[in-house]
């Protein structure tokens, strides 16, 4: 049976006054400027805020649909012994995601039924990296695109049969030597042609045609750990060590249209899964949703955003230090990006149940998880930015903002939140935040301990305005009561 809390329940944070980057009073953005447009909607994959883990292939962080809103809430959750970054949905309202099992760390994807979240169906993968395959994004015949541990980009769709449901691989296209032996695809995305994107591990990017089965692809020679994002005519990758733009030749064969180097810092920072930028680049703007593209560095102490023309060049417009707040701070979260403005979560300390094989030991080795959440906006004449608020809220997922309603949803955390607390004692709370100010206008107790920690991964909202939240454990279904 689903628990249902009213809104602000038994552990709920009370509404903050927060600060704006000086410290001085609070005060609503002057003027708040109208969040969206979302980037065009990529003919390729399903429809925007449903498609990708970061919502579309723009990786805005935003979706058209409302969330469950301010008011009580009701839940209940979906045990699946597995972690799953990724939750998609298709046209047909049925959910898939993505997850890798706690035992074997085998990728598995499940359809799960949307009117109660209950798992219908599911099917094993073949296995490969602990972070390859990740990144998987629902196509415009919602089915689940995704690189098994074979290197295959394959299609998984899902069927009513006599029996029930099943799911099947309907498409399978080898990506042969184009991904060296050893290495692994970490982000995946389509393009308005209807090519498949991808990068890997070690630095490869390259193009699938699945019509034809032609693979190009190009070396960077540096690390890729997250995902790629497309806008019509351009691709955008962040390694390592720079963030590139690129687009596709006439035979598919990825060019780099510019590359822009970043402060990488010293090391790993705690709470961060490489060595660089923890963010998927992501595309943004105020006319098409796609004029500009934003990482956030790794400097010390403190991260910066970087926010580039599109269709500029490698310089650019801003490079402002992100959650000052703290003495340290860093993000392995993409960010949300909407309209002029930007907001970034910090994740400096908190403790991953895993990192990637071969990073680098973090300096310091760990550090406490404080949390926290900035608001920054591009100015109107695209030529530098400010910051608007600072909160204190502390996110354990990515947040996503709605377009629909107004207002950002995340998972926070309450309680002791060291790498032992974050899996016992620490409370898991639904919160809503007010992008404008920053407040917290209210959160829900969930739940405590390993079976509600989102883990830093985003939840998907439903066109009914129902939550699903990736966890440690499975996925947790919130909606309105």
């Amino acid at each position: 049976m689903p628990f249902s809390l009213p809104a602000g329940g038994r552990l709920a944070a009370l509404a903050l006054t927060l600060t704006v980057a000086l410290g001085s009073a609070p005060a609503a953005a002057d003027p708040a400027p109208p969040f969206g447009p979302q980037a065009p909607q990529n003919p390729a994959t399903a429809a925007n805020g449903t498609a990708t883990m970061h919502g579309d292939s723009a990786s805005s962080g935003t979706t058209p649909h409302p969330g469950p809103g301010t008011s009580a809430v009701k839940y209940s959750r979906t045990a699946l012994a597995s972690a799953c970054p990724t939750v998609v949905v298709g046209s047909d309202g049925y959910v898939i995601t993505l997850c890798t099992s706690i035992f074997g760390q085998t990728p598995t994807v499940h359809l799960l039924d949307p009117a109660t979240g209950a798992d219908l169906a599911s099917l094993a993968l073949p296995k490969g990296s602990l972070f390859g395959g990740v990144y998987a994004y629902l196509d415009n015949a919602d089915r689940l695109v995704v690189v098994d541990g074979n290197n295959n980009l394959v299609r998984v769709g899902h069927h009513r049969t006599d029996s029930g449901w099943t799911l099947r691989t309907e498409r399978s296209t080898p990506l042969g030597d184009a991904v060296p032996a050893g290495d692994n695809i970490v982000g995946l995305t389509p393009d308005w042609q209807g090519r498949v994107w991808f990068a890997t591990s070690g630095g490869v990017i390259g193009t699938v045609d699945t019509g034809t089965g032609t693979v190009r692809a190009i070396s960077t020679g540096e690390g890729v750990q997250n995902s790629i994002s497309t806008v019509p005519g351009r691709t955008a990758v962040a390694t390592d060590h720079a963030l590139y733009l690129l687009s596709a030749g006439p035979d598919g064969t990825p060019v780099v249209d510019w590359r822009a180097p970043y402060d990488r810092g010293p090391a790993r920072k705690p709470g961060q899964l490489s060595w660089g930028t923890g963010t998927t680049p992501s595309f943004f703007g105020p006319g098409s949703g796609t004029e500009y593209v934003t990482i956030v560095d790794n400097a010390a102490p403190h991260g910066n955003l970087l926010v580039y023309r599109a269709n500029g060049g490698p310089d650019p417009i801003c490079r402002i230090p992100v959650l000052t707040q703290y003495a340290r701070s860093g993000t392995e979260d993409a960010v949300i990006a909407s309209g002029r403005s930007v907001f970034v979560t910090n994740t400096y300390g908190y403790p991953y149940p895993a990192l990637p094989e071969g990073a680098p030991a973090s300096q310091p080795s760990s550090a406490n998880f404080d949390g926290g959440l900035s608001r920054i906006d591009v100015n109107a004449e695209g030529t530098g930015c400010s910051v608007v608020w600072n909160s204190p809220v502390k996110s354990a997922a990515l947040p996503r903002l709605s377009l629909a309603d107004g207002k950002i949803y995340t998972i926070s955390v309450t309680g002791p939140t060291g790498s032992a607390g974050l899996n016992t004692f620490a409370q898991y709370h639904h919160s809503v935040i007010d992008p404008a100010t920053g407040a917290q206008l209210t959160s829900s107790y969930l739940g405590i301990g390993l079976v509600y920690n989102p883990l830093q991964m985003r939840g998907t909202a439903t066109p009914d305005g129902t939550l699903y939240q990736g966890t440690e454990t499975g996925v947790v279904r919130i909606s309105k009561r």
